[in-house]
């Protein structure tokens, strides 16, 4: 009983039973109506038959008489047919006809018999003899009187045929819906057990189990994959939050650490040092400080962008326009470090992005190339490019620089990594992070390369206004 009670509480199967049900319903009444009406249909050309013959026998009695009418009586009861007849005197002795018997009280009035009766006829099979009819009785004026009938024997058969068709259908169809249900139910219970058990290790703690997927393409599967895509973002953002924790503790461990010698440092020669001396300690501690803070506001715009929850209004702005802002600003940079900044971008390319987030991420490129792409030998060249794609623009920006080795263009990507010889240059190791963020954002992709010499970042972004417009 508890077997059927879950196999009930499975959704296709209780449809399949409601659904099985109804139509059985409606089979039942259709056959029904359409035998019923059938039968209405033969019993009243039945009831014309009879009319006509009726008919044709006050004809004949009216030309030869009483003689000519048993003559004519006698010789249709001797025809092959479903037709009966019968003529009686006025004591209910058999005169001619083709009837051997007839149910009591048939005779007494005449007119159509109101419900088919029972009859005997002439037969040498004696299990054959017993039929049903209906019929009209005509009484003469001396007395005799004459039964016209049909013979409903098909009709019953019809019933009977029909009865039993309906009922081995039904049978048929209980039968196979039993074991298409039990079929059904045994298999969705069984995926759904599995789910169950799959779900129950990662309520335990194992975020690397997935719940099972058949292939089949059912509900079931797309839930699965659906929960699956789930989960693998769950796990990405605990291993993210994780990475980014123990980024934490270990890199700013650091500047805390420089900062708490600086204030020690401060105290200790806080009685003989002078105003100068103290104030540049505590220059120091900002310096340090600021340098944390910015450190925190990387990281939380980086998780605000990953989440979906950073203001990103996307407008239709001027992507051509923002990168000539952009590296305006760092033109001076890139001279005071001996070096070019050159742009190559149309006169006006327009698309629906965020162009607060856009002009961030470049700005982080710049920044990057100014630090870490100077060439150990020759000026610095950087060079930004802006083109028109399909659907969105391509934006990059190359330096001459070492670059970065392929085996270390995937980790350069994680929160706080950094190369070894970069370690004793300015940053925190967010910047490629946050670009990244930036393009997941806009539904884009970013691509490190190798700029021969330097490092090529390359941003992909579509837009969503379709091919971004490349005017002048």
């Amino acid at each position: 009983m508890a077997r059927i009670r879950d196999i009930w509480r499975v959704t296709a199967f209780r449809l399949s039973a409601i659904y099985l049900s109804l139509f059985a319903v409606f089979a039942g009444i259709l056959l029904f109506y359409v035998t019923g009406s059938a039968v209405s249909i033969l019993q009243t050309q039945n009831r014309d038959t009879i009319n006509e013959e009726i008919g044709e026998l006050g004809r004949v009695y009216q030309n030869a008489g009483i003689v000519g009418l048993v003559r004519s009586i006698d010789r249709r009861s001797r025809q092959p047919g479903a037709s009966l007849y019968l003529m009686t005197d006025a004591t209910g002795r058999i005169l001619a006809g083709n009837v051997e018997s007839l149910e009591a009280g048939v005779l007494d009035d005449p007119g159509f018999v109101g419900s088919a009766f029972r009859y005997a006829r002439f037969t040498e099979d004696p299990s054959d003899r017993y039929h049903t009819a209906i019929a009209q009785v005509i009484q003469l004026p001396n007395g005799l009187r004459i039964l016209v009938g049909r013979d409903q024997t098909e009709l019953d058969r019809i019933r009977l045929v029909v009865r039993n068709a309906l009922i081995l259908a039904l049978g048929l169809m209980s039968v196979g819906a039993l074991i298409a249900w039990f079929l059904v139910g045994r298999t969705a219970l069984h995926r759904l057990d599995n789910m169950s058990v799959a779900t129950a290790r990662i309520m335990g703690g194992d975020l690397g189990e997935r719940l099972p997927v058949a292939g089949t393409g059912d509900e079931f599967d797309r839930l699965s994959e659906n929960l699956n895509l789930l989960l693998t973002r769950i796990s990405h953002l605990q291993e993210g939050l994780r990475q980014v924790s123990d980024n934490i503790a270990h890199d700013l461990k650091t500047p805390l650490t420089r900062l708490r010698n600086r204030v020690e440092a401060a105290l200790r020669g806080s009685e003989d040092a002078s105003s100068g001396e103290l104030r540049g300690a505590l220059e120091g501690v900002m310096a340090e400080a600021d340098g944390m803070i910015r450190t925190f506001d990387a990281l939380l715009m980086i998780s605000r962008v990953e989440a979906g929850s950073h203001p990103a209004l996307k407008t239709k702005a001027d992507i051509a326009a923002i990168v000539r802002d952009v590296t305006e600003l760092y033109e001076p940079l890139a001279e005071d470090a001996g070096g070019t900044l050159a742009v190559e971008a149309p006169d006006s390319l327009t698309a629906e992005v965020s162009r607060e987030l856009i002009a961030q991420a470049l700005s982080n490129l710049i920044d990057n190339a100014l630090k870490y792409g100077v060439p150990a030998e020759g000026p610095l060249a950087i060079r930004v490019a802006l083109a028109s794609e399909d659907h969105g623009f391509r934006l990059e920006v190359a330096d001459n620089g070492p670059g970065i080795p392929a085996d270390k263009r995937v980790r350069v990507l994680e929160r706080f990594y950094r190369l070894d010889e970069s370690r004793t240059k300015p940053g925190s190791g967010l910047g490629l992070s946050l670009v990244q963020a930036i393009a997941g954002i806009h539904e884009g992709t970013m691509a490190l390369d190798d700029a021969a010499p330097g490092l090529i970042v390359r941003l992909s972004i579509p837009s969503e206004g379709g091919r971004a417009g490349d005017e002048g």
